[in-house]
This record gives structure tokens, C-alpha cells and sequence, in this order.
């Protein structure tokens, strides 16, 4: 089935959920908003969105370290309360999301914290390789903004592919335990060290 921008639209105003969020429940639930609601509730999306204002000042500095010792992390994970960042569910997912940066590199939380230069050494790469393929001056412009992102997606941690779950992001997991837990939490820093790099 075809989803349409008004089905997105009419999904988002009643979730709050992200317009991604909300094409993939519709494709997921082959376009019945009904259960594309109950895709996002499911998914915490839904009330994650409506939490995203609210201050975090508590939390906790987790740690990862694999590979007999070769790779470590440290992660920063915000929330609202002391009370839920010593519960199991918090403390699992601060292990989890420390675990996911030591399997995927990423070198920034999100797009807007990567180096504008590196980004824009990596379009200028883009733009010489579609010129040399010899594609139109009228659609290189797209081609490098979509390979930006794609970009953008293999360094940005919220943007990464979730290790455990490839089918979500790491923000779709965290906005899945904000729905859980009830709080808002931002992952705000990470640090990752590895032997010999």
C-alpha cells in the first residue's frame, strides 16, 4: 500500500511521533493508523515525543569495555530523576547504548555535533566522484545530499542502526525506554577508546 503525506500527517498530529517514525508504522501497518498508533506505543515514540522539553539533570557515567581489554567506552546518559536512573531498565539501557559505541564508532552523538569541515571534505568527495561518472549537473546536488545523510547515518549515534535491533536507530531504542520509564533522557557525551588507534 501506498503512504501518503496525509496519512504521515494525520498519524504525527495524533502522536507527536517524527515524520520517519511515523511513515515506517504506517508501512509496517500497511497504512491502517490504528495499528500504526499502536506501533508507536509499542515503540515509546508516541509519549517519547511529548518528554523531549523536559530538563535532565540526573543520570549516570556508564561504562563498556570489550575484547579482553582492546575497547572501552564511557557514556553520559541524562534523565530526569535519580530515582529512574538507578532502575534496572535505565542501567541496562546506559550498558546497551555503551555497547553499541564500542561495536559501531561513531563519532559524534548526532549530525549536529560532527565537524562541519569533515562534512563538508566528505560532499566535495561525493560531488568530484558523480562528476567524474559523468551524471548531470542537474541532479549531483541530490545525489550528494543523499549520500551525506547516508553519511550522517554511519556516524551519528542516534542516527547508527541499533546493533542489537538493525529494524530501529539508537534513538528509535531510546525514545522506546523514554516511552518505557516515563522520563526524558539525552545521551550527552561518550568517549571511545580502542588499542592502537
Amino acid at each position: 500500500m501506498d503512504i501518503t503525506a496525509k496519512m504521515v500527517k494525520e498519524l504525527r498530529e495524533a502522536t507527536n511521533a517524527g515524520m520517519m517514525d511515523c511513515k515506517k508504522a504506517l508501512a509496517e501497518s500497511d497504512g491502517d493508523l490504528e495499528l500504526a498508533g499502536d506501533y508507536l506505543r509499542k515503540k515509546g515514540i508516541a509519549s517519547a515525543s511529548k518528554k523531549e522539553g523536559r530538563t535532565t539533570s540526573q543520570g549516570i557515567v556508564g561504562s563498556y569495555i570489550h575484547m579482553g581489554g582492546r575497547v572501552g567506552v564511557l557514556v553520559e546518559i541524562a534523565c530526569e530523576t535519580d530515582f529512574v536512573a538507578r532502575t534496572d531498565d535505565f542501567l541496562q539501557m546506559v550498558h546497551n547504548v555503551a555497547m553499541h559505541i564500542a561495536a559501531s564508532s561513531p563519532l559524534a552523538v548526532s549530525r549536529d555535533q560532527v565537524d562541519g569541515s569533515v562534512v563538508e571534505k566528505e560532499r566535495e568527495i561525493y560531488r568530484a566522484q558523480m562528476m567524474e561518472q559523468g551524471k548531470p549537473d542537474n541532479i549531483i546536488d541530490k545525489i550528494v545530499d543523499g549520500k551525506v545523510d547516508k553519511y550522517y547515518s554511519e556516524i551519528a549515534l542516534l542516527e547508527q542502526k541499533y546493533v542489537k535491533d538493525p529494524d530501529m536507530t539508537v534513538d528509535d531504542y531510546l525514545k522506546s525506554v523514554i516511552g518505557k520509564l516515563g522520563e526524558n533522557m539525552q545521551i550527552k557525551r561518550f568517549a571511545r577508546f580502542e588499542i592502537g588507534i
